[in-house]
């Protein structure tokens, strides 16, 4: 059961955590699937790299802008957060441009570090925060925490009923049209080979080749 929980957990309270390097002039883009209503709280952090002027742009499936900052401070750990209305794909794309084209070509060698780590669902939350706004004791904070834990499990169970569902109305569509596709593809095979019969005895009859 132990076991069961901490998956649900991992699945529910989502942290990911990926460094990578971008070039001047170059363009990398990461995407993640996010259910609805569920909060998103990013942290990145870009090296310090002289000539070198770096953006980023977080989209959904349908282009709408959910955060950007087109002049980011280097060295500096920054956040973004948002809040899905659907489930969807959202993309946060790093950009970064030589400052100093006459120039470019001397620093394509340089490779920026960007560090990024995103945390959606429980994970996202300051329960902290929460607490001393609400002046919560430490015990009402993790119950407050189990509370919202305990609601995502239960919203998830829901979702994957909802899921199979669908799957499973979808696969009984698809026989019924198979069924109904190998009845009619049997009636067509049986009106060709009966044509095809009648064709072959006109056509040898009149080669006077049976009677």
């Amino acid at each position: 059961m132990r076991n069961v929980v901490f998956l649900f957990v991992t699945l529910i309270a989502h942290v990911s955590c990926i460094k990578f390097y971008l070039e001047p002039n170059s363009l990398k883009c990461l995407k993640e699937e996010v259910q609805a209503n569920v909060l998103v709280v990013g942290e990145y952090e870009v090296s310090v790299t002289q000539a070198v002027k770096t953006e980023y742009i977080i989209k959904d499936s349908k282009g709408h802008i959910l955060s950007r900052k087109d002049d980011i401070p280097h060295g500096k750990m920054l956040k973004f957060s948002f809040v899905t209305e659907t489930y969807d794909t959202f993309e946060i794309c790093f950009m970064a441009y030589a400052i100093q084209p006459s120039f470019s070509g001397n620093i394509k060698q340089i490779k920026q570090e960007v560090h990024l780590v995103t945390k959606r669902g429980i994970e996202a939350k300051n329960y902290e925060g929460i607490g001393e706004a609400a002046k919560l004791k430490p015990s009402e904070v993790e119950l407050k925490r189990l509370e919202d834990l305990s609601e995502a499990i239960v919203q998830d169970f829901a979702r994957m009923r909802k899921n199979e569902e669908e799957m499973r109305d979808t696969n009984e569509a698809t026989n019924t049209r198979v069924l109904y596709f190998s009845i009619f593809s049997m009636c067509w095979l049986f009106v060709l080979s009966t044509w095809q019969v009648f064709y072959l005895r006109r056509f040898f009859k009149t080669k006077k080749l049976i009677e």
